[in-house]
């Protein structure tokens, strides 16, 4: 099981954005200028991030290409 913290963030200029924790615990940033189905949307993309466990990869162009072809 993963462990994710999200949290709904005033100000960001981004959708989401995803932080692994030091405890392997990982953290959800969601914009919260976003309607519900956008949170919904930004919420699956970083989960898939953290499901491909893209911490761990050093190409970005290549993760988002993956993350963005795997819509749900």
């Amino acid at each position: 099981m993963i462990d994710v913290n999200v949290f709904v963030i005033a100000g960001m200029s981004v959708n989401e954005a995803v932080t692994e924790n030091d405890d392997g615990s990982y953290s959800i940033f969601i914009n919260d200028n976003l309607c519900q189905r956008a949170r919904m949307s930004a919420y699956k993309h970083a989960m898939r991030h953290i499901r491909n466990d893209d911490f761990r990869e050093d190409d970005v162009q290549s993760i988002e290409t993956r993350a963005h072809t795997k819509e749900e």
